[in-house]
């Protein structure tokens, strides 16, 4: 039976710890474990930790770390998702399954046809927001590392900077990606609700992207990178 594993945001090593709050709560008052239950914590080093609790409070909860287990190395295909801001829930299940998948990295992208408005204090709420995602999905996928959640920014600012061995964006017309060199970092550009237009996919292209189809239906921008990186994984990853 698999241990009760948690993210903590702090550097873990063996010995006593007392927990953030919001695991202790979960812990003690979600989970109702005792003490003397055994947890497996992780930090985002590569390395986890099991221990037990030793104290569990109302408001506190410490765990001895006796142990060091080596986590679930990282894909060795580094993939960086630029994806279309969609809105609510679609954003978050694109991020969840991204990670799940084994991304590297994600940055939000405000394209012509995005709907989503955000000033710089509901940028940052939706930021911490992602990234609690993609941390419940490392806990839950047994991801040793968390994905660098990267601030929402412009397709064009986002374009000039990006270095990767392969860029590919998805368009109806283009050649299977078995064409392509296997790289060791690999771009995807996935559109918002509505997709790219012609004008952004001709941009991508003058900054180095190629057009890639992912089979003879139009995907949702929710579906499109979970199709995207289960296809890049099957060819050059560690599917």
């Amino acid at each position: 039976m698999s241990l009760p594993r948690f993210f903590v945001a702090a550097p873990l090593a063996l010995g006593e710890h007392e927990l953030p709050e919001a695991q202790a709560h979960y812990l003690s008052r979600v989970l109702r474990l005792t003490v003397g239950a055994q947890v497996q914590l992780f930090d985002g080093s590569g390395q986890e930790y099991i221990g037990e609790l030793t104290h569990v409070g109302k408001k506190t909860v410490r765990v001895e770390l006796h142990e060091v287990v080596r986590g679930l190395p990282n894909s060795a295909l580094h993939i960086h998702l630029g994806q279309g801001l969609s809105r609510g829930e679609r954003m978050d299940w694109a991020i969840q399954k991204a990670t799940e998948l084994g991304v590297a990295e994600i940055t939000p992208l405000f394209t012509e046809r995005c709907e989503v408005r955000l000033n710089a204090e509901r940028i940052q709420k939706r930021l911490e927001h992602w990234q609690q995602v993609a941390i419940s999905a490392c806990e839950q996928c047994g991801r040793s590392q968390v994905p660098v959640i990267h601030p929402p920014q412009l397709l064009k600012d986002w374009q000039a900077v990006l270095e990767a061995d392969l860029k590919l964006v998805l368009h109806p017309v283009a050649q299977p990606l078995t064409e392509h060199q296997p790289p060791q970092r690999l771009a995807f550009l996935i559109g918002p609700e509505g997709g790219l237009t012609e004008t952004e996919v001709m941009s991508a292209g003058e900054h180095g992207f190629h057009p890639a189809r992912l089979g003879p239906r139009v995907l949702r921008t929710e579906t499109a990178p979970v199709v995207a990186l289960s296809v890049a994984q099957q060819l050059w990853g560690d599917f």
